[in-house]
């Protein structure tokens, strides 16, 4: 048995902690290994801010579509696509003198340097994911941590160059928890393709999806009205309300970044 590759195997999300702190060397080792993540052009286009003040997390438990397990978790982690420290430092270096010896023209970060530093951001995220779980200590992502950017940027203090890309909570599983069945994930043959893309066919999806439309639809989980999985998914999270919300969110922040104004 590998045990790297079991871990990854078994990693569930964790929404309910035990009361049982994380102590500083056990959080010292997972941040060391988060540090250690792939980077693009070892530029570390990330950056962490470890939640402490109870005050803090329990605003984020309901700024993030209103989790109240956010309030009890023992560790909270943001991470940050961070641009602003090498813009920082580009203006630390004299750039701007630079630029002109060199007859180079002067950029502010565009698209193609957000996504990037998104990238680093959530590779790092999940290498911290699976620290802690090599650790005994289970973790949820929080996407919601998109939304309401002017109010995150407030309440975490984030400059221009700085998009809070995912929050992780972090804790010991309680009993129930580590009981729960894994959730289930698609069939390689629908997801993993070799040279090129392949479009899914009617009869591909009705594959796809015939084991989770056994476990909505036998749960009673569904959307009222909905015949199938698409159905549910498309009111649920496609077109719910927090979901406008991540896109006006997420608008808002490209529009401060990509605005040509210093």
């Amino acid at each position: 048995m590998n045990q790297t590759l079991d871990i990854i195997a078994n990693r569930k999300s964790i929404r309910a902690y035990e009361k049982t702190k994380i102590d500083q060397k056990t959080k010292d080792k997972i941040i060391r290994a988060t540090l250690r993540s792939p980077t693009a052009g070892n530029m570390m286009l990330y950056s962490i801010i470890e939640v402490t003040k109870q005050k803090t997390k329990d605003k984020l438990a309901v700024t993030c579509d209103h989790q109240p397990f956010i309030a009890k978790a023992p560790l909270v982690l943001v991470f940050l696509a961070d641009y602003q420290r090498w813009v920082d430092y580009f203006l630390a270096s004299k750039i701007d003198e630079f630029c002109k010896l060199q007859n180079l023209a002067k950029k502010t970060p565009q698209q193609g340097d957000l996504f990037l530093a998104c990238c680093d951001a959530l590779i790092a995220a999940q290498t911290s994911v699976i620290a802690a779980q090599s650790l005994g200590i289970g973790s949820c992502y929080i996407g919601d941590i998109m939304e309401n950017y002017e109010t995150h940027k407030t309440l975490l203090d984030l400059p221009r160059y700085v998009f809070p890309i995912t929050m992780v909570c972090y804790g010991y599983p309680t009993k129930l928890q580590q009981k729960r069945e894994l959730t289930q994930r698609f069939d390689p043959e629908y997801v993993y393709f070799k040279d090129t893309y392949k479009k899914l066919s009617e009869k591909d999806f009705q594959a796809m999806f015939k084991k989770r439309h056994k476990q909505i639809f036998g749960s009673r989980q569904a959307i009222k009205g909905a015949k199938n999985v698409g159905q549910h998914m498309y009111q649920k999270k496609y077109t719910a309300d927090f979901t406008a919300e991540l896109n006006r969110s997420v608008n808002k922040i490209m529009t401060v970044w990509f605005n040509q104004q210093p």
